[in-house]
């Protein structure tokens, strides 16, 4: 007749010590979670003063540009997906070949994954016509699916880079005395959130950004 109380005892603490673990998990799985980036938290020199008081969590704005097809590219084109971004010009001849070359590794690792796509930007898009950036993109591969080279409005190119994605230190007006020159690559999740800076020449910082990527694609939705 006792033992049935000590049987009620040790399955209760079970049941408890079970929540615990299942507790404990969630909670440590939620802290190995990428970070989401505010304007407010990053390097001051990285973010356009028109964003550093923003409030709320920061979201990458809407754009309009053409791609190395010639076809048009808007924020709705990244629904679903994670986004690698950059910024390059296709006669450079210091970082962007790095970048280039790193753009790639990142393209075939996930060339079989619908849910990532990459997203360069020419910071002079005067000079980089569709058919240069054709030209370009394969001489890396790209593959227009996966990766799409962009040009367009100039303004609005630049805006992005400082006021969207903050991937470059220098201010400017994105006029034709302007110049972004940046190897940052910008990983953003589904929900169109920074998660992650990384520097696009160095091949172990890329290394870090593939992993990175692999943890939002099984990153539950909030």
């Amino acid at each position: 007749m006792r033992s049935r109380p000590l049987l009620v005892r040790l399955a209760a603490f079970a049941a408890l010590f079970a929540a615990a673990v299942v507790a404990g998990y969630f909670i440590l799985r939620k802290d190995d979670r990428l970070p989401v980036y505010h304007p407010s938290e990053l390097d001051p020199r990285l973010v356009d003063p028109s964003a550093r008081q923003a409030y709320g969590v920061h979201h990458i704005k809407d754009f309009r540009l053409i791609d190395q097809n010639a076809d048009t590219v808007t924020l709705a084109d990244t629904k679903g997906k994670v986004v690698v971004a950059d910024f390059f010009f296709t006669t450079c001849g210091s970082i962007c070949p790095k970048m280039g070359t790193q753009m790639a590794r990142v393209q075939e690792t996930y060339r079989t994954n619908d849910g990532v796509l990459l997203l360069s930007h020419s910071v002079t898009p005067e000079i980089d016509s569709v058919p240069l950036l054709h030209a370009y993109g394969e001489r890396y591969g790209a593959d227009p699916a996966r990766w799409r080279l962009m040009t367009g409005d100039r303004r609005q190119i630049y805006d992005l880079a400082r006021t969207s994605y903050f991937a470059c230190t220098e201010e400017g007006d994105g006029g034709p005395d302007d110049f972004v020159h940046t190897e940052n690559f910008v990983l953003v999740d589904t929900l169109r959130r920074i998660r992650g800076f990384y520097d696009g020449t160095s091949p172990k910082d890329v290394d870090r950004l593939i992993a990175d990527i692999a943890r939002l694609l099984e990153e539950e939705p909030e």
